[in-house]
Parts: structure tokens; sequence; C-alpha cells
């Protein structure tokens, strides 16, 4: 017994529809994303010094990709702001300058950790040196 298999026809893929889920999608991601900023650091750029009537303070924080040491003390990132309030502690009516100086290839985002700890002090300058 011999069986007639039908061929089937290949049917036109219609192009309006594939158009119109490109749109969809693209206007979907365009409302889904959002625009706005997740966080700033100021910084501040190094300046020549101007005499100023007050006495500052200053401490020096070299930071590496390995190891953060401040005024040639080894430190780690959380231990920081300790450190820093036992520096400060005998003149806490002064207003302490903080220079950081990049030695190696440190990220970006070891930077901005360090400087939100820094930034969390009251009465701190702090200056980035390139």
């Amino acid at each position: 017994m011999a069986l007639r298999l039908s061929k089937r026809h290949a049917r036109r893929l219609s192009m309006t529809s594939l158009i119109d889920v490109i749109f969809l999608l693209l206007l979907f991601f365009m409302l889904s994303s959002t625009f706005s900023r997740f966080g700033t650091v100021d910084l501040m750029a190094a300046e020549a010094a101007q005499g100023t009537s007050g006495e500052t303070r200053s401490l020096f924080l070299r930071l590496t990709p390995d190891q953060i040491s401040l005024n040639g003390e080894v430190v780690a990132v959380d231990a920081i702001e300790a450190r820093l309030v036992s520096l400060r502690s005998d003149r806490d009516a002064e207003e302490t300058q903080v220079l950081v100086s990049l030695a190696g290839t440190v990220t970006s985002q070891r930077l901005v950790d360090v400087l939100a700890v820094l930034r969390q002090q009251p009465k701190l300058a702090v200056t980035v040196l390139g």
C-alpha cells in the first residue's frame, strides 16, 4: 500500500509582527532602565598652600591595591575610622587635613570605599593626590 505524503508549503514570514516585537522590547527596556546617578564623590584638587589663621593638622594616607597606611601604620578599611578618632582625640576643635596618595593601580572602587569612610568624619578635609 503506497502512502502519499503531502508536501508542506513554506509560509512567508511576516515582517510586521517582527517589527512590533522589536518595538515593544525597545519600549520595555527604555522604560525599565534608570537614568539617575547612584552616588557622587566630591573630590578636591590640590592647591597651593595659603596662610591660614588657625593651625591645621595633616595626616597622610597611602592607598595601594594591597594595603592602606595612615601616617605609616598599616590599617584595614574598617579600622580607618577608629584610627582617625584616636589620632584626632587631642585636637577636636581643629580641622584635620588628610592627604590621600594613590600608589600602583588602585581601582576606583577601592578609592570610593576609603573616601566614604573619610566622609563620615567631622571637620576633615580630604585631598586626593594624583
